[in-house]
């Protein structure tokens, strides 16, 4: 689980936009960690935003994900 963290927040720190998808936080970790499945990357997740560093926005439509510190949640997206 800690490595699939790891995975996730170097994805986040490097991605150009500060919200992403779930499709494309979970294709980047499944690059780094081939085994990975789709539910050990969103509980990974899960944990995060319990912890504080990542959040969780969600438009009615869509849920994307961020990293708390390069994003405020009444911020537009880049």
């Amino acid at each position: 689980m800690e490595e699939i963290k790891k995975a996730i927040l170097e994805f986040a720190s490097a991605s150009k936009k500060t919200r992403f998808y779930f499709k494309d936080m979970e294709k980047a970790v499944q690059e780094k960690i081939p085994t990975a499945k789709a539910r050990e990357i969103k509980k990974a997740a899960s944990e995060l935003i319990n912890e504080g560093t990542l959040i969780y926005f969600s438009t009615g439509s869509t849920t994307m994900y961020g990293l708390k510190d390069r994003c405020a949640s009444d911020e537009p997206q880049q």
